[in-house]
């Protein structure tokens, strides 16, 4: 089998089969989408009570990303888009970057441009999302996004225990 798909879910599914903590579900998911998409920078947020905030709860540059982190990202153009309408988002290019985060001096001092942000979801409540984080360019494709999607059932217990 030429797919990578396949191997790369399994190997999220041995991981978590190994160890239940969220860091290895959060830490495989990494692993698997950087090998199949790509990524400079990769977090997981969770949606925290009330909807209007979001916590970082896994950041793979702990240094400018720290875990704990959080944002109020409910009432903005962002929000709306992800976490209401519950919706992907693929910022293509730094206009994209700058329209979505309000931190985006940051995201751009890292030599990042490009995102995919992709809900994690039970029964239609938006838990979390899994951010992948690029150079500008890096990523062009829904197809992208796709792949990104088909990691987020893997978040969901982690997401839960975050939440917590």
């Amino acid at each position: 089998m030429s797919d990578p798909l396949l191997p790369a879910l399994l190997s999220v599914t041995d991981a978590i089969a190994r160890d239940a903590s969220p860091e290895a579900a959060f830490r495989a998911v990494e692993q698997a989408t950087a090998a199949l998409i790509g990524h400079r920078l990769f977090t997981v947020l969770v949606r925290c009570a009330g909807g209007e905030e979001v916590e970082r709860v896994y950041s793979s540059d702990p240094v400018a990303y720290p875990v704990q982190g959080r944002k109020r990202m409910g009432p903005t153009p962002w929000g709306a888009l992800v976490l209401d309408r519950k919706q992907t988002f693929l910022g293509r290019d730094v206009a994209a970057i700058r329209w979505a985060f309000p931190d985006h001096a940051l995201i751009e001092s890292l030599g990042l441009g490009a995102v995919i942000n992709v809900t994690a979801q039970l029964g239609g409540e938006v838990l979390g999302t899994l951010n992948l984080l690029d150079r500008e360019g890096a990523y062009t494709s829904e197809a992208q996004v796709e792949l990104a999607r088909a990691f987020t059932p893997f978040l969901i217990p982690a997401l839960l225990h975050k939440r917590a």
